[in-house]
């Protein structure tokens, strides 16, 4: 049984240092490979008709984020 436990948490060690070279390396995050939800047809998980207010901030923070990368690239 610690055999057991033992190897699979050294299999467990050696796929998370897998992926991490990724980042490492290329500075890539993980990320899905089919397209999520929307390759389904699906424009957003839940059905609201309107984002929630927490979502609202993480959208507003994002076009900030992005907003200020144009910026700096252009100048």
């Amino acid at each position: 049984m610690l055999t057991m436990f033992a190897a699979s948490f050294v299999l467990f060690l050696l796929v998370v240092g897998g992926m991490s070279l990724g980042y490492v390396f290329k500075r890539k995050t993980l990320q899905g490979s089919c397209g999520g939800i929307t390759a389904l047809g699906m424009e957003k998980v839940c059905d609201c008709p309107e984002p929630c207010d927490a979502r609202k901030k993480r959208m507003a923070k994002e076009a900030l984020r992005r907003e200020m990368l144009e910026k700096h690239r252009i100048l």
